[in-house]
């Protein structure tokens, strides 16, 4: 059987995942799956339900894209933050460019064009203020030192993951950490 797939903006974390569920639960909606960015439903929703749908996802700061550049440009997305946030093992091994190429089956100079034309930077700069978030994500839990930060996310050397970070947040990696405001973003506002 066909199902079918709406796809969901601002759809970054697994709390994200369980808002949407809790939302088709109220609406009476039994989703096959949700998984980041994606609604997979048995059939298609009437435009009524689809509407309230639509209404509860901007309530909790999601929406619900219908066009087909702001699809790829979150399943870019989507794809950046699962490998830096979720898949350590991989992020360390994984080409960029390959990889977002493969898994969305487009020549990588077009989705780079497409991604900077509409979101003002490029995928390999969105990919580093991810890579960042997580940098003070594992600062701030304090259980790993700088050295195995870098290795997890694939850096050449701690001093790379410095030197970038102080880059990205005006701070050096051990001054972020000693200070009491520590400030993360929400990964749909990097």
């Amino acid at each position: 059987m066909a199902t079918v797939t709406l796809n969901i903006k601002n759809m970054v974390c697994n709390r994200c995942i369980k808002v949407v569920e809790q939302e088709l639960d109220k609406l009476g909606i039994i989703p096959v799956k949700v998984v980041l960015g994606n609604v997979e439903l048995k059939k298609s929703l009437d435009e009524r339900t689809k509407e309230q749908f639509r209404k509860v996802l901007v309530e909790n700061g999601f929406e619900l894209i219908d066009d087909k550049k702001s699809l790829t440009i979150e399943k870019i997305k989507t794809l950046v933050i699962e490998l830096i946030h979720y898949q350590k093992e991989k992020a360390r091994h994984v080409n960029l460019t390959d990889f977002i190429a493969e898994e969305i089956g487009y020549d990588y100079s077009y989705l780079s064009n497409l991604f900077s034309s509409v979101e003002g930077i490029t995928i390999e700069k969105y990919a580093i203020n991810q890579k960042i978030e997580k940098v003070k994500e594992l600062l701030i839990y304090d259980e790993l030192s700088l050295n195995e930060i870098a290795f997890q996310l694939g850096y050449s050397s701690v001093q790379h993951l410095s030197n970038q970070f102080k880059k990205i947040t005006g701070l050096s990696p051990s001054h972020f950490k000693q200070i009491k405001n520590k400030r993360r973003k929400p990964l749909d506002k990097v």
